[in-house]
């Protein structure tokens, strides 16, 4: 398994970005094979119905074929940029000694054909499709961890930030984002200039306030992430990201009642509602699929698959190119009415990461429901450590041998 934090703290913040970047091998990202001009009319073209049927000539299925690689492209020049401020922020964490992990993902297409149908949002404009989490073990280190990208980061923040925790969302949405511009290094990487990176960063607690919303939704069949869905649930969701506040020091939104009455409205939906055994249950109704493929120790990439059955498959990828050609496989079918699955290609350090960064897909509500349970019985919610959970035993770690690289680009 590859250490990307080989020596860190001994360079500076530009050559340690570099260092990742070439860590990653500058053959895998792929650069954009279409004009920007193409970008914003297949932007245009997938805020729009399109039907896959018998009733299609072979020119308006070739054309909706075409919107789709032109997207996929687009989405695809994002992974070098994607890369490069998840090593950056990874950097800045090791450097102030803070306790945090990394993961990074590009946005699904159904995900973008939503934002697109839904905001004013373009498809050449969307700060999302390189997205980037950062998640710290409590609020003091979210606060630490910006305040020193603030100071000193190898990109651009692009417009401004949102700050979610000390203005949250009505629904109870907490995290903080900022959205970078890329800079490019080198004339290698020009290609990728002024490609956007959207940077949230969330303590454990909002995480798992914000994965359990996204479980329950998958479980029940509901666009609760979005404000569809029981308003029961809803509400219970909305009530415990203030007392996530609460315990976190952190403002509540002005329509949420006070710390009191939010206990007692929370005992009566949880009583009649069920919510504690229903999280519960999701955990064990959940199953990882016997396909799931032993990775190699240079698998950093996988592709998570939630079926409507319940049951979770992950197969790994040694480059990011590799696991995109999977999702856009899938992501096909999907739009065809072939396949009905979630699908996400995500990045880690480790396999034993995955559970921890993307609960919501592996039914691990955990955190969220002892601390609802605690909150019912008149506690104050508390940061649990997450217990370590391997979804397969890791190889032994050997070390390789870096020094060739280093030669290479002359790194100290």
């Amino acid at each position: 398994m590859r250490n990307d934090s080989l020596a860190v703290d001994s360079r500076s913040l530009d050559e340690a970005e570099e260092y990742g970047l070439f860590m990653g091998l500058m053959g895998e990202y792929p650069r954009l094979a279409y004009s920007m001009k193409a970008v914003r009319k297949a932007g245009d073209r997938l805020a729009e119905p399109i039907r896959f049927g018998r009733d299609l000539t072979a020119g308006q299925y070739a054309e909706a074929i075409e919107t789709f690689s032109i997207a996929n492209s687009w989405r695809d020049s994002h992974f070098l940029p994607m890369r490069s401020v998840r090593f950056s922020v990874t950097h800045h964490i090791k450097k102030l000694h803070l306790k945090g992990d990394m993961a990074s993902r590009p946005k699904r297409m159904a995900s973008i054909r939503r934002k697109l149908r839904e905001s004013t949002a373009d498809l050449d404009t969307m700060n999302d499709i390189g997205g980037c989490r950062a998640i710290m073990a409590d609020i003091k280190g979210v606060r630490a961890l910006l305040a020193s990208m603030r100071d000193k980061f190898p990109h651009e923040i692009h417009h401004r930030e949102f700050n979610y925790i000390d203005e949250p969302k009505l629904d109870g949405y907490r995290s903080h984002h900022m959205v970078f511009k890329y800079r490019p290094r080198s004339a290698d990487t020009e290609a990728f200039e002024g490609r956007r990176v959207e940077l949230q960063v969330r303590t454990r607690l909002q995480h798992s306030w914000a994965t359990a919303v996204e479980a329950v939704g998958l479980f029940r069949g509901e666009d609760l992430k979005h404000g569809k869905g029981e308003q029961d649930w809803l509400r219970l969701f909305q009530l415990m990201s203030a007392e996530f506040a609460y315990v976190e020091e952190s403002p509540t939104h002005a329509d949420i009642p006070s710390h009191n009455n939010r206990v007692w409205e929370l005992r009566d939906i949880n009583r009649r509602i069920g919510a504690t055994n229903t999280l519960e249950n999701i955990k064990n109704l959940t199953h990882y699929s016997e396909n799931f493929v032993q990775p190699t120790e240079k698998s950093r990439y996988y592709l998570l698959r939630y079926g409507k059955d319940h049951n979770v498959s992950v197969s790994p990828f040694w480059t990011i190119t590799l696991g995109a050609r999977s999702l856009e496989d899938i992501e096909q079918k999907i739009e065809l009415g072939e396949n009905d699955a979630k699908v996400v290609l995500v990045e880690v350090d480790k396999v034993d990461k995955l559970v921890e960064m993307y609960p919501n897909y592996f039914g691990d509500v955990s955190l969220f429901v002892r601390n609802l349970k605690s909150i019912c019985t008149g506690q104050a919610a508390i940061e649990y450590s997450l217990a370590p959970q391997q979804v397969v035993s890791p190889k032994p770690y050997e070390k390789p041998d870096y020094g060739w690289l280093k030669r290479r680009f002359r790194l100290k």
